[in-house]
C-alpha cells in the first residue's frame, strides 16, 4: 500500500486536535446568537471577545478592536481594498498600487475597480519575485490611496520587504495593506513595527476552520462595508457571528504564534531543505522563488518537457497530494500568473509543482516525495513528445506550445 503524504499546506492545512476541542461547545452547547442578553448569547459573545484578544495579540495589533471578523481571507483582502477607496480615510485618492504575483482575491478586485475608475498600477517582480522598490517610489503620487502588496506569495514562497513598503506608502500619504493569509502563523508579523495598516488573514492555512477569516484595521481608518445588515463587526461585516469559526481561529493563531513559531519554523525549514536538495538532484529543474527570504515550508519547482497536470495526477496515484501553478488541461491554456511574472518561459512554466510542508510533516515523508516525484518525472519525461535522448528539445517545444502565442 502506498504511503499518504499531504504535501499542499498551502492550499488548506489540516485542523489541529485543539482547535477542534476549542469549537465544540460553540457548536453544541453556547448555540446563542451574540448579540442575545440570556446566558448562552452572553457566552458567545464572551468568547467572540476572547478570539478577537487572541488574534490581536498575534499580530501585535494595539487593540482588539482593530480585528474584524470576515468570511476568509478573501472577504479580508475585498472589504480593505475596495472599503478604502471608496470610504471616508482616502480624501477622495483613487489611485491603487499592487503587484503583479498577488493572489486573485486582491488582482480581481483591483480589475473590477478599474472598471468603476480607479486607476491601478501593478509592480513588477524580480526573477525570485521581489517586487521592484525603484518603481514603486517612481509610481507613488498624492493621488494615491492604497498600497496592497501580500507578506509572502502562495506559489513561490518569497517573503516582500514589509517594512520598507510601508514606509514608501506612508511617505506619500497612503495606507498600506498586506494580503497575509500565506504568511500568518509561518513567520514572523508584527504590524506596528512593520508599520502595516490593515492585514488579511485565514484561519485554515494555520489549521483553523475554514470559512472564517480576519482583517486587521489600523484605528482611525474607516472603510465603506461591503455587507450592510444587522451592524456586526463594526457595521463592517454584517452577519450573525459565526462564534465557534471565530473561536477556532483564535485558538489556532494562537498556537501557530508566540513561542512556538520558532520551534515550528525551524522544523518544517528542515524538512523542506532536505526536500529541496532530493529534488534538484532531478536533471533541468528549476527552483523558484527567493532561495533565503522565503516561506519555511514552501517548495516550487519548475520540471522541463513536463505538464504540471500530468504530474499532480500521477502523485496523487502514489497517496501524494502536491500542487501546480499550471492549468494547461483544466480549461484555462495560461500558465500560472507568478510564473510569467517572474519571467519563466511559456513552455518550462507549465511543468511547475510547489509542495508545501507542515507541522504535522515527517521526514518518511519527505524521503517518500523525493523518490516518487524522481519517478513521475521520469515517466512523464519518456512519454512527452519534448524529452530527446535525456534532455530537453525546445524546437520541438516551439511547435507544440504555438497555439499558446
Amino acid at each position: 500500500m502506498s504511503r499518504f503524504v499531504y504535501a499542499d499546506n498551502a492550499a488548506t492545512t489540516p485542523m489541529s486536535e485543539s482547535v477542534y476541542k476549542a469549537m465544540q461547545p460553540y457548536l453544541t452547547e453556547f448555540y446563542g446568537n451574540p448579540s442575545s442578553l440570556y446566558r448562552v448569547g452572553r457566552e458567545a459573545r464572551r468568547a467572540m471577545t476572547e478570539a478577537r484578544m487572541k488574534v490581536a495579540k498575534a499580530l501585535g495589533a494595539a487593540e482588539p478592536n482593530e480585528i474584524v471578523f470576515t468570511g476568509g481571507g478573501s472577504q479580508a483582502d475585498n472589504l480593505a481594498i475596495r472599503g478604502y477607496v471608496k470610504g471616508r480615510s482616502a480624501k477622495g485618492r483613487k489611485h491603487i498600487i499592487t503587484s503583479k504575483i498577488e493572489h486573485h482575491a486582491v488582482l480581481y478586485t483591483c480589475e473590477a475597480l478599474e472598471k468603476e475608475g480607479y486607476p491601478v498600477t501593478y509592480l513588477n517582480v524580480d526573477s525570485q519575485g521581489r517586487i521592484d522598490l525603484d518603481q514603486l517610489k517612481e509610481v507613488i503620487s498624492d493621488q494615491t490611496a492604497i498600497v496592497s502588496i501580500m507578506a509572502a506569495n502562495n506559489e513561490i514562497g518569497t517573503i516582500q520587504d514589509l517594512k520598507a513598503i510601508s514606509e514608501i506608502a506612508h511617505a506619500h500619504g497612503a495606507v498600506f495593506h498586506t494580503d497575509a493569509v500565506q504568511a500568518v502563523g509561518h513567520m514572523h508579523l508584527d504590524v506596528q513595527a512593520m508599520g502595516i495598516d490593515m492585514l488579511s488573514l485565514s484561519g485554515h492555512k494555520f489549521r483553523g476552520p475554514k470559512g472564517i477569516g480576519a482583517l486587521y484595521v489600523r484605528r482611525g481608518i474607516a472603510l465603506e462595508p461591503l455587507v450592510y445588515g444587522g451592524g456586526q463587526e463594526r457595521g463592517l461585516a454584517s452577519g450573525t457571528e459565526n462564534v465557534a469559526g471565530m473561536v477556532g481561529l483564535g485558538q489556532a493563531i494562537e498556537d501557530a504564534t508566540g513561542e512556538n513559531l520558532d520551534r515550528k519554523m525551524g522544523y518544517v525549514k528542515g524538512l523542506t531543505d532536505k526536500l529541496v536538495e532530493g529534488i534538484m538532484k532531478i536533471p533541468y529543474t528549476h527552483y523558484t522563488g527567493d532561495p533565503v527570504n522565503r516561506l519555511p515550508g514552501t517548495a516550487s519547482f519548475v520540471f522541463e518537457a513536463i505538464e504540471g497536470e500530468g504530474l499532480i495526477l500521477r502523485l496523487d496515484n502514489a497517496g501524494i497530494c502536491g500542487s501546480t501553478g499550471s492549468a494547461c488541461s483544466t480549461g484555462s491554456l495560461d500558465p500560472s500568473h507568478v510564473l510569467m511574472a517572474i519571467g519563466l518561459p511559456h513552455e518550462i512554466a507549465h511543468g511547475s509543482l510547489r509542495l508545501t510542508l507542515g507541522e504535522q510533516n515527517t521526514p518518511e515523508d519527505v524521503d517518500y516525495l523525493i523518490e516518487k516525484v524522481a519517478e513521475v518525472v521520469a515517466g512523464l519525461r519518456a512519454m512527452s513528445p519534448v524529452w530527446v535522448d535525456g534532455k530537453p528539445d525546445l524546437s520541438a517545444a516551439t511547435d507544440l506550445h504555438s497555439h499558446h502565442h
